[in-house]
């Protein structure tokens, strides 16, 4: 079994910053992608960005230009720096790995973090 586990959400003003941090923890050979998907009241889940183990990147045309993702391999963490933020991007945001190897199992498996909140309002 795998764990994911975010931190750094919060409450900030419009135009600020926050830093998201998503650690995974368990018996992990390796994680094939890493993302970050956000839920606002009333809406759909969605992607936000993604990380492959490559480095390839993919963004939500609404956070492009503002929203950055990066990983660290050696420690099973993907981080989610957000600048210029909008009310809009009030939302849940839920880590994700996609196309996890565990040592012992066969197959690949995907595994969601608990979710942490991001307020944006003055």
């Amino acid at each position: 079994q795998v764990q994911l586990v975010e931190s750094g959400g919060g409450l900030v003003q419009p135009g600020g910053s926050l830093r998201l941090s998503c650690a995974a923890s368990g018996n992990i050979f390796s994680i094939d992608a890493m993302g970050w998907y956000r839920q606002a009241p009333g809406k759909q889940r969605e992607l936000v960005a993604d990380i492959t183990s490559g480095g390839s990147t993919n963004y939500a045309d609404s956070v492009k230009g503002r929203f950055t993702i990066s990983r660290d391999n050696a420690k099973n963490t993907v981080y989610l720096q957000m600048n210029s933020l909008k009310p809009e991007d009030t939302a849940v945001y839920y880590c994700n790995a996609e196309r996890v190897r565990e040592l012992g199992l066969a197959g690949r498996y995907a595994y969601w973090g608990q979710g942490t909140q991001v307020t944006v309002s003055s």
